[in-house]
């Protein structure tokens, strides 16, 4: 076996410009896969955590007539709670209304959480009425979309408990940043506490969310959702990028694999002679279709020592800094930061590594099977076969 390592990383030195050539397309597929597949990491991490920090919590129960999706559930989806009973859990009111931006109407989901609540970032905490007007806090993207500033007054309607419209001004008294959509767009947030006083629906809520990992039969008219089952969309998104990166994948390494199978194609064609005195050595047949299949293997040991020592650096860089997308995340609709960092894990390593060097080994091993059936006089003559 010594010998047969010894001989292929001779023959595949000797190849120069040939050899590397292949080691360098080999080696572009490698870093291409690792680094796809770390940035798809590091956003599925990224957009799960922040959705647990944001708005999921460890779980959340909603109360029976709430659709999520649907927007039109919201004018009845409240139901009132135990406070003694529900400890550790927070409630989130959530209320149709419409808000009157310069002079423009801008449909909005106005929600409350209690002020002293620490379970989700929001930054109610920041929301104190010292004046008449009820102070509310907005995402970013949110005031530029209703194109409002800090310390702004605008027109708020919202229906009371009885189904009755009112109306007053609230002022802008918090912008913060999120990567939630779904926190952010459309969403107007204040006080439990303001909310409660406005529409009269003291002790009530649309969804309770827990602080830690609850019974699904917990309360009789609410509907436990697990945080599993509300991270289940950014899965379903991951996964249909990761299959389409596939795609990608198969391409890149297709064009590889070819490089090197027509590179062992050739060896096996050209180098007829070598073959017939090794078997005239003592080599057996077997033993040579191996010692080309190593060469073919060698192909993907070299790109993986040539990968680690480009894309250490590079891909440790990447993981520190993050890669900016810029405004093109502004709208996407999903948790996705201005900035995403990959995240490349041992197992991702491994697995990446594990598909280049089989592959490469399978395709060096179909044109050596054809030394297999040489006849080593024949070979030693240089015959074609």
């Amino acid at each position: 076996m010594k010998l047969s390592f010894q001989l292929a990383y001779r023959n595949l030195i000797g190849a120069g410009l040939r050899t590397w050539l292949n080691v360098g397309i080999l080696t572009f597929t490698f870093l291409v896969i690792l680094f796809y597949n770390g940035l798809l990491d590091g956003w599925n991490l990224q957009a799960k955590r922040d959705a647990i920090n944001w708005e999921f919590g460890c779980g959340q129960f909603h109360y029976k007539d709430y659709d999520p999706y649907n927007p039109f559930s919201l004018q009845e989806a409240h139901g009132k709670f135990d406070e003694i009973n529900t400890k550790g859990l927070t409630p989130l009111l959530m209320r149709p209304a419409t808000i009157y931006p310069n002079g423009r109407m801008m449909a909005i989901t106005l929600k409350g959480l209690p002020k002293a609540q620490r379970l989700l970032k929001i930054p109610v905490n920041q929301l104190n009425n010292l004046e008449e007007t009820i102070p509310v806090a907005i995402a970013k993207r949110m005031a530029r979309a209703a194109k409002l500033s800090l310390g702004d007054e605008i027109s708020l309607r919202w229906r009371d408990k009885n189904g009755t419209f009112d109306a007053e001004n609230v002022k802008v008294a918090a912008i913060f940043n999120t990567t939630i959509s779904s926190v952010d767009q459309g969403q107007i947030w204040m006080t439990l506490e303001d909310l409660w006083e406005i529409t009269a629906m003291y002790n009530e809520a649309t969804i309770l969310i827990a602080d830690l990992p609850r019974p699904d039969n917990l309360f009789e008219d609410w509907n436990y959702v697990s945080q599993e089952g509300l991270l289940q969309n950014i899965n379903d998104i991951i996964e249909v990028e990761r299959a389409s990166a596939k795609i990608i994948y198969f391409i890149l390494l297709s064009i590889a694999l070819l490089a090197i199978f027509d590179t062992q194609v050739l060896s096996v064609f050209r180098r007829q002679k070598e073959i017939g005195t090794y078997i005239a050595l003592g080599m057996t047949k077997n033993e040579v279709a191996g010692l080309f299949t190593l060469e073919g293997c060698m192909y993907s040991l070299f790109s993986m020592l040539l990968g680690t020592l480009i894309g250490s650096p590079l891909f440790s860089y990447l993981s520190h800094k993050g890669i900016s997308f810029g405004s093109v995340t502004a709208d996407m609709g999903i948790g996705l930061g201005d900035k995403i960092y990959p995240s490349f894990s041992f197992s991702l390593l491994i697995s990446s590594a594990f598909i280049v060097i089989i592959s490469a080994t399978i395709v060096s091993f179909i044109p050596a099977r054809k030394i297999v059936t040489m006849n080593p006089i024949d070979a030693l003559k240089g015959k074609l076969q």
